[in-house]
């Protein structure tokens, strides 16, 4: 059930939003319904937060808070809303108790990449069964603070699902738009189920997006796509949580998949700016990894990330969640990568499906794009980039429910990469016919 919070939230200190691009660094109050920069168009982030507390005594103070009941410190996400100050007060807050995901640890996943030990943080323990949640929850709150009554977004598949929980549970009008014909039926059903006005659009993600902001600023529709800066705000706090959980010790890595983007962002600016405030002692290096047919950051930083951005006009891959061309957070991430010492990797479709195919006999489970980073590491464990007994941490970002099919076709042998080559079924699982007879059945089972 949805519960309002009320009062103002503790030890608030208002934030303000400011260009990200360092040449303009302009600032606007959080409450202007803005996603880019007036003044020269560059992308939106909200500042630091300034800590009335000690990084020790908020350490102390957000473990006590997983033993209230309170809705507010039931959610992963506003559990540490001191580290997200955007908001004057709690009577904005829409959780349906987001966060909260564990950490897997995966000996068979580990021995696959040729890793010592790998720990997977699962964003698909989340509500609606992606990392989205995180980020849907500080978007949906922000518009209710702005007292808008209608939401939109762009999506292939998780974004759609989570904006239609969060915005009908607060009582919005969700919109959706996605790329027709390119999205799983198990993320189409959740919109559908929470009841959000849903338009199949022929085009692919980046040129509805377009559309889709056009239609926002002619309508009065709030935007709740990745480059809204309170959406990074809330998946902020995915690296706070872990740091937590893993009583602040920093890993070696973090290894995440590569779309849009909004994800590289959050997790670097959080990684930041814990440093900076004394919560941690060092940055881990961030792993990105793209499809290789939806892999423009990837080409990109081949060479640094010093030469021109390119996009990919026609992005392709059975891993929809990351299949985007256009990424509108490539600057943050690259500012992000760089700061970290991190790395940019792709990889293939057979490569995403055979380690997803190892997650998921491990007992774990992920969606097709989660499993980009397990074949990541299989790939900079090869090329000596990542070394054997590394500290690692792979970002698994949605639940294995999410696109069945996907998983039904790889074990029987049945799916098709999107040029419509056949994938090997390497570590299939293919159902097994028998008749009604436990004579048979006894003896395959011998």
């Amino acid at each position: 059930m949805l519960e309002f919070l009320h009062g103002i939230i503790e030890g608030f200190m208002p934030s303000v939003l400011v260009c990200f691009n360092p040449a303009c660094r302009a600032k606007y109050a959080v409450t202007e319904v803005i996603y880019n920069c007036p003044r020269c168009g560059g992308l939106l982030e909200a500042t630091k937060p300034e800590l009335t507390q000690t990084p020790a005594q908020l350490k102390k103070l957000w473990r006590e808070r997983r033993m209230n009941n309170t809705p507010i410190d039931q959610s992963g996400v506003w559990r540490y809303r001191e580290f997200i100050n955007f908001l004057d007060s709690e009577s904005h807050i829409v959780t349906l108790r987001e966060g909260n995901t564990p950490l897997l640890v995966s000996p068979k996943a580990a021995r696959y990449a040729g890793l010592d030990h790998v720990v997977f943080k699962h964003q698909g323990f989340n509500p609606t069964g992606s990392f989205k949640d995180n980020g849907m929850t500080c978007g949906v709150s922000q518009a209710m603070r702005l007292k808008m009554q209608r939401v939109a977004c762009v999506s292939t598949g998780n974004t759609s699902a989570s904006m239609a929980a969060y915005a009908s549970a607060a009582g919005l009008d969700p919109i959706i738009f996605i790329p027709n014909g390119n999205i799983s039926y198990g993320k189409l059903a959740q919109a559908l189920e929470y009841g959000a006005k849903t338009f199949q659009v022929d085009a692919n993600f980046d040129q509805i997006l377009a559309l889709v902001r056009t239609l926002a600023e002619k309508l009065g529709i709030y935007l709740l796509n990745s480059i809204n800066p309170f959406r990074i705000e809330g998946q902020k706090t995915i690296m706070v949580e872990l740091m937590d959980q893993r009583d602040w010790k920093v890993p070696d890595w973090v290894v995440l998949p590569g779309g849009n983007l909004g994800n590289v962002s959050a997790f670097g600016k959080a990684l930041r700016e814990m440093l900076e405030l004394g919560f941690i002692d060092k940055l881990p290096r961030l792993a990105v990894i793209q499809a290789a047919d939806s892999a423009p950051f990837y080409t990109f930083m081949q060479d640094g990330g010093k030469g021109e951005f390119h996009s990919v006009t026609k992005p392709e891959t059975l891993a929809t969640a990351i299949k985007i061309g256009d990424p509108i957070s490539w600057p943050k991430a690259l500012l992000e990568v760089t700061t970290t010492g991190g790395v940019v990797e792709s990889v293939t479709e057979q490569e995403i499906a055979d380690a997803k195919a190892q997650i998921g006999a491990a007992g774990i489970g992920c969606e097709p794009a989660s499993a980009a980073t397990l074949a990541g590491i299989k790939k900079l464990i090869t090329a000596g980039v990542m070394k054997q007994d590394a500290d690692v941490v792979a970002v698994l970002t949605g639940n294995v429910l999410k696109d069945p099919d996907y998983i039904y076709k790889y074990h029987t042998g049945a799916l098709d990469s999107p040029h419509g080559k056949r994938l090997l079924s390497t570590y299939g699982n293919r159902p097994i016919i028998v008749p009604n007879d436990p004579d048979r059945i006894a003896a395959l089972l011998n």
